[in-house]
């Protein structure tokens, strides 16, 4: 397939002048700053918890354990609509900005890309499915607990950067003390690709996978999205660059341009669902077959 090239968007306006592209507001849904970690705040002490675990469990060792585990896909075939409904059940506890159902934040960030790249349908049906592999929350696919699927992702078997969100619950992590893991570019080599990297285990690298075992056929840049948007560190930090090779840096800026969309779309103004359903069922149908391996 051709890969896409990230156009300059315009904006458009109404016939006031009014613009009727994507904004970026000024404040998320509890009137604080977005990404706020630190702040006082209705989501402080969940989102500080799932940190906390997050970053004491995430080893080399348990994302090997997990990937064993979830990458066999024995968890039964659905589609890609009724995995995103199943998504009505859950509320991201690594999220400081939203406590909305996921379903609203995926229809959110795809209809604010839609507005401002109507002839791209891949890129809407990427925001659309981006945080499918949340799932994992679900019951029926397990029931994970919240600080093995959300929060921010980062490389494991390397030096933990100290540009991470929450870098001091680290000292938890057996990885941190472990020379094997802690010191110069850990097990990996400088330019080696990110696909190269394993990164700590969660519903980027489960869904990627997904796509993967399914063969969708959309782009290579909604791969790259999907596998690394919660990797925040790097696209918004600038950590572990040394290992990016040619290909990374090819699709780093589709990555950038969807994180914009997916951080600021954030809204507790719902969408109509059923509405909204019909186009994203014709993108599904198009880019990926009628029932997916899970």
């Amino acid at each position: 397939m051709e890969m896409p090239i990230l156009p300059v968007h315009s904006h458009h306006c109404d016939e006031g002048g009014q613009e009727l592209g994507f904004v970026v507001p000024e404040s998320n849904a509890f009137g604080k700053d977005f990404r706020s970690y630190y702040t006082e705040g209705e989501r402080k002490s969940v989102v500080e918890e799932t940190y906390h675990k997050n970053h004491a469990y995430q080893t080399f060792e348990l994302v090997q354990r997990m990937r064993e585990k979830h990458l066999c896909f024995n968890k039964g075939e659905m589609g890609i609509w009724e995995c995103a409904e199943l998504l009505n059940d859950i509320v991201d506890e690594s999220d400081p900005d939203l406590d909305m159902p996921q379903i609203e934040h995926l229809l959110q960030t795809a209809e604010a890309i839609r507005k401002d790249y109507p002839d791209q349908d891949w890129f809407h049906l990427t925001a659309f499915i981006h945080d499918l592999g949340k799932v994992l929350l679900h019951p029926k696919f397990g029931q994970s607990p919240q600080w093995a699927v959300v929060g921010d992702t980062f490389p494991v078997g390397c030096p933990f950067d100290k540009s991470i969100v929450h870098h001091q619950m680290f000292l938890n992590n057996p990885d941190t003390w472990d020379p094997k893991y802690n010191t110069g570019t850990g097990i990996y080599q400088e330019g080696c690709g990110f696909e190269k990297l394993f990164m700590s285990w969660g519903h980027d690298d489960y869904m990627y996978q997904v796509m993967k075992e399914n063969k969708s056929t959309l782009p290579p840049q909604a791969y790259f999205v999907i596998h690394y948007h919660s990797f925040y560190v790097m696209h918004q930090e600038g950590a572990y660059m040394h290992f990016m090779n040619d290909l990374d840096r090819q699709m780093l800026p589709w990555l950038q341009e969807f994180n914009k969309y997916d951080l600021y779309s954030k809204s507790t103004v719902c969408t109509d669902v059923e509405k909204l359903k019909p186009y994203y069922q014709s993108l599904i149908h198009k880019y990926f077959p009628e029932k997916l391996r899970w």
